[in-house]
């Protein structure tokens, strides 16, 4: 399959091959046909996803390590040097936040979805908006919609609970960058309540000096973060046969190492590849850096999280799965056998199954490039031959329960 789209002559380096599982995903999508949609000419707007993230909870450190701060990593030669994200740690006191996402298909109307999932307590929304992007903090000015809540400029959202915008009228492209302002008029510090994030977005984020900027076209900038807040997905009214896809996986998922606000997850290219073939398939990006099949690492576990996560993504159609290689060579966590790890996956593919989702598995990503975080041998070749074990089975066994099945 890989040699119809990749030449042969070319170097796989790490960056292409994020490129890989893209190409065949694509080539794999475009050759099975959607499930059945709404007939077209119904008054209904069909909604999809064209943007979304994986939350997970953050509480505050330990007294004496500063918000946002990790420990310090190993001082050994070779250890595992995490990269540092920028501002994951604030708090948030009568400011706005201006966070970027990037459409991947496009829409008339658009409603986001906020989220207090992980929360204790009710979080106050003093105002919202959504826009097309021009450039760094700044927003089109002609495209600015301010979002209401049932009618209402401002609310609550509950504690573990989502709060969904009312439509609004606006033509998003696709591959497009739309600014959603958040005023957050408590202190969501003194209230206690774990925030609800994704820490590492690959992307730039804007938060302002005190008071409400939602809309303004150039956005005051008190100080920048690379995380998402209480923002869980933005959704557009889309043609009648347009599908959703959900990536949903661990860092190679998520972007880890990937250059800030260059877009180059290997979800973006497959978004891309999906355009420049004319299909009508949004992709959303529900990686978790670190995250596992089988417990809990960074955020819950997949099988904790499907139904959040993948299920619950409006206008989902097909489901792509990248994940378990924190399963077998984590550190500092017990390693899942083969057999655990696949009785993992047949349960995943299992829940996609009862919704009538198509769901692809990927095959796991070279394992020696964690060499310097697994214990030496025989540790080390007892995770090789679970690694090996897993890929056999989703190149194989794997076959007769996944749609199809991508080998970078």
């Amino acid at each position: 399959m890989l040699e119809r789209i990749i030449n042969p002559q070319t170097r796989l380096t790490r960056s292409v091959w994020r490129i890989v599982p893209a190409a065949a995903i694509a080539w794999c999508l475009l050759a099975i046909p959607l499930p059945a949609r709404a007939q077209a000419g119904t008054d209904d707007a069909h909604w999809v996803g064209t943007w979304a993230t994986a939350l997970v909870e953050r509480r505050d450190p330990p007294a004496g390590r500063p918000p946002g701060q990790a420990p310090q990593p190993p001082s050994s030669p070779g250890a595992f040097v995490p990269i540092r994200v920028l501002n994951p740690g604030l708090h948030f006191n009568d400011q706005t936040l201006r966070q970027i996402v990037r459409t991947s298909v496009g829409g008339d109307q658009v409603r986001v979805v906020f989220s207090n999932v992980f929360g204790t307590e009710p979080l106050a929304i003093g105002a919202a908006s959504v826009a097309l992007r021009r450039e760094g903090a700044a927003v089109v000015p002609a495209s600015v919609r301010k979002l209401r809540f049932g009618g209402q400029a401002s609310t609550h959202i509950p504690a573990g609970a989502v709060l969904f915008s009312d439509p609004v009228a606006l033509a998003v492209p696709a591959l497009t960058d739309l600014a959603v302002d958040l005023y957050l008029p408590g202190e969501t510090a003194s209230s206690g309540s774990p925030i609800t994030t994704h820490n590492r977005s690959v992307q730039t984020h804007y938060v302002s000096p005190a008071g409400d900027h939602t809309g303004v076209t150039d956005l005051p900038v008190m100080i920048r973060t690379e995380s998402w807040f209480f923002l869980a997905r933005v959704e557009v009214a889309a043609r009648p046969d347009t599908g959703v896809v959900v990536a949903i996986g661990d860092s190679i998922t998520d972007g880890y190492g990937a250059t800030v606000d260059a877009y180059r997850r290997w979800p973006d290219y497959l978004a891309r590849r999906i355009q420049a073939a004319s299909l009508d398939m949004a992709v959303l990006n529900l990686g978790i850096g670190g995250n596992r099949v089988l417990s809990g690492n960074s955020g819950v576990n997949a099988l904790a999280r499907w139904d959040r996560d993948v299920l619950v993504q409006t206008g989902v159609t097909h489901v792509i799965v990248l994940e378990g290689i924190n399963d077998i060579g984590a550190r500092g966590m017990r390693r899942a056998s083969a057999e655990e790890l696949i009785a993992g996956h047949r349960q995943l593919i299992a829940r996609a199954h009862a919704r009538g989702l198509t769901i692809y598995g990927a095959t796991l990503t070279p394992l020696p490039s964690l060499s310097t975080r697994l214990p030496p041998i025989p540790t080390f070749k007892t995770a090789m031959a679970r690694f090996a074990a897993r890929k056999r089975w989703a190149r194989w066994s794997g076959q007769r329960l996944y749609a199809s099945t991508v080998a970078p």
